[in-house]
């Protein structure tokens, strides 16, 4: 063999090495942005239960709680901007909203004693109750999905690949600051 045959057999194994990273990284920054984007998914998926599950909340709470008619018809409207949100950062605000406004629907029903004893009421509050628990989970396995994906794309090389096919860092599911900040049962 020729040092011309050797030196042509190692650039050929360089490219191919050279080309298999490439397919890898482009391969591993395809896996995270899908990852990511069914995490989100499965939050809308239980965000979209609770949107349909709260008009029977809703009709049940009106019955004996007629006079807070402005909470129920802001949880009807939170839904309906819900189900129309077109992206991420709007599904987010408005799941946030709806939460906020939900807690505020069973602090209120504890000054109704025959609310509290009706058992489609009780029912719907603990379905409801056991959705915020999913949602919370499926929040904190979005943003473990999101910094897995933010991370990917800005680690070297990756980075270079990932600027050039146009993925961005995204943002994480968080928890606002009304959300956070608590004054009292409000009647």
């Amino acid at each position: 063999m020729t040092a011309q045959n050797i030196a042509l057999i190692v650039g050929l194994l360089l490219i191919l090495i050279f080309f298999n990273v490439l397919i890898r990284i482009y391969n591993k920054l395809v896996m995270l942005k899908n990852n990511y984007e069914k995490a989100f998914r499965n939050i809308d998926v239980i965000l979209m239960q609770r949107a349909d599950e709260v008009p029977e909340l809703v009709k049940v709470a009106s019955k004996f709680m007629e006079h807070e008619t402005a909470m129920l018809t802001s949880l009807t409207k939170l839904r309906t901007d819900f189900l129309n949100s077109k992206t991420f950062d709007e599904k987010i605000e408005n799941a946030n909203e709806f939460s906020k406004t939900m807690k505020n629907l069973f602090a209120v029903s504890e000054n109704y004693p025959a609310l509290l004893s009706n058992n489609n009421f009780l029912e719907l509050q603990k379905r409801v109750s056991q959705m915020e628990d999913k949602i919370a989970d499926r929040r904190e396995f979005f943003n473990d999905s999101v910094s897995l994906y933010n991370v990917g794309i800005q680690e070297f090389p990756n980075f270079i690949l990932a600027k050039m096919i146009g993925y961005r860092a995204q943002g994480l599911f968080e928890v606002t600051l009304n959300e956070k900040k608590y004054d009292g049962i409000q009647f």
